[in-house]
């Protein structure tokens, strides 16, 4: 009886040991980012017509914000003040760079600070900018940055090549040609399953790194490369998006008329001699690879559950910028309006309830943020903020407008509550637009242009010239 007593005892001692052991492990970080994902596609955030059950379900878990912005809409920029956390205009990083050529060697990414402190990092596709499709197709780096990470893993796929039924659906007005390579609108509903394609390599393996890593403390950084164009995806994702059931966005009469040249985009449904029927196409292959990438995001998180870590693992879900789908008639990024410029932002961490959050936040809030979550020391260089307030307190703020910039640095966003600015040149001498946000929130009617809102438009050019000198002082160098 008394050598029972012994081995129970022992038993409930190693047991403790073991469950202290659990509690003060640190928490793992599952950072997950979709390429040109504009938040106006996500079914959480009110899209009816494109599905995304999985981000869905994490939105209900997690943090869901509303108002988050990227720095710069165009992959590289946003991804290096991203992971570095810093305004482009701090730096002039206006290119497809990791971020390293602009602080220099001693400055810590977001996942190396987390290496300095323990973690096994790991990236699995594009974080730091990747040419899409080019480099996945060759399986190459990128413009990656390898002090970021303890292992690195590409996933090579075909992308525009791929197998199966394909159409080009920008500048292809007389549809001569089936497909073309490059940063263009080919369609691929394509043969095949899921992991004929990068997404679904990228699956795979974060699940098995989630699998190898799960007794260590892990930073794991995932990046889906749709729905990027070329929009391809297995054919089964096409199937609820018939593109005759597609309604395309509502066209204001005489939209251009107040913008300024440069508030055109880039990419427009006139120079890219588009049709009607093609771009109901375009969005409907935007949509089917979306839900391709949803997919894929499920089967990432079902393996975290699987082994045990989800009470362990801050989740975050956001994307790089967003996309335009034919508002305004524009299509691409780039633009500065509300589509090209606000992303999905989740963030899941444990002991942290369910919420929804319209306060601002801006994509180089997550390194501090995260770090914090985690229990390390935030860098006092970098010039995000930490959410966490946000996330305690829904209805708290921590910023008063988000900034974002593009066109080389030349064009700037200052986005309040009520309005949203835009100037071209930091001087104005490119023109300037002003939305009313509550009445007018698809930006039809440029107020910038009205005599009676002439003080309004100097209060926010004030606003831009403070924030531009104040994110200029921050010495990167």
């Amino acid at each position: 009886m008394k050598r029972m007593k012994r081995w129970v005892l022992l038993f409930l001692t190693l047991f403790s040991a073991a469950l202290w052991a659990q509690e003060k492990r640190p928490l793992n970080v599952l950072f997950l980012i979709a390429d040109d994902l504009t938040a106006e596609a996500v079914s959480s955030y009110g899209n009816a017509a494109c599905q995304t059950p999985n981000i869905d379900q994490l939105a209900r878990e997690g943090i869901r914000f509303t108002r988050a912005y990227s720095q710069y809409p165009v992959c590289g920029p946003s991804r290096a003040s991203m992971m570095f956390g810093y305004y482009p205009s701090a730096t002039k990083t206006y290119g497809y760079v990791s971020g390293r050529e602009a602080v220099g060697p001693n400055r810590k990414s977001w996942p190396q600070h987390f290496k300095d402190n323990g973690y096994h990092t790991a990236r699995v596709s594009k974080i730091y900018h990747m040419a899409v499709p080019k480099d996945i197709e060759s399986g190459g780096h990128g413009k990656d940055d390898p002090a970021s990470w303890t292992e690195r893993f590409n996933s090579q796929g075909p992308e525009w090549t791929a197998a199966g039924e394909a159409e080009l659906v920008q500048g292809n007005p007389d549809n001569t040609l089936t497909r073309k390579g490059g940063n263009v609108m080919t369609i691929v509903k394509a043969d095949g399953g899921d992991t004929v394609h990068s997404d679904g390599k990228t699956a795979l393996k974060a699940s098995a790194l989630i699998r190898e890593n799960k007794h260590r403390p892990f930073f794991l950084a995932v990046g889906l490369v749709r729905p990027h164009v070329p929009f391809v995806a297995p054919k089964k994702y096409f199937l609820p998006y018939p593109h005759e059931n597609i309604e395309r966005p509502p066209q204001w009469p005489g939209d251009w008329d107040d913008i300024p040249e440069r508030g055109i985009n880039y990419v427009t449904s006139d120079n890219a001699k588009m049709t009607a029927v093609q771009e109901q196409k375009a969005i409907a292959g935007y949509y089917a690879s979306v839900a391709y990438m949803d997919a894929q995001v499920g089967k990432i998180l079902a393996t975290l559950k699987e082994e045990g870590l989800e009470e362990r693992t801050l989740i975050v879900f956001t994307s790089d910028h967003g996309f335009h789908l034919g508002e305004h008639r524009f299509w691409m990024k780039v633009s500065l309006h509300e589509e090209s410029v606000r992303v999905p932002l989740i963030i899941k961490a444990p002991g942290v309830a369910p919420a929804v959050t319209h306060s601002f936040a801006e994509l180089l809030d997550l390194y501090p943020t995260v770090a914090e979550l985690a229990g390390l020391e935030v860098p006092n260089n970098v010039q995000g903020k930490s959410l966490v307030k946000i996330m305690k307190r829904p209805r708290s703020k921590i910023r008063n407008m988000a900034f974002s910039v593009s066109q080389g640095g030349r064009s700037f966003l200052v986005r309040t509550r009520k309005w949203a600015y835009i100037q071209y040149n930091e001087d104005g001498s490119g023109g300037a637009e002003l939305y009313h946000m509550k009445r007018d929130p698809k930006q039809y009617t440029n107020l910038a242009v009205d005599p009676r809102c002439a003080k309004r438009l100097a209060k926010l050019q004030g606003r831009l010239l403070r924030k531009l000198e104040k994110v200029r002082t921050n010495d990167l160098r």
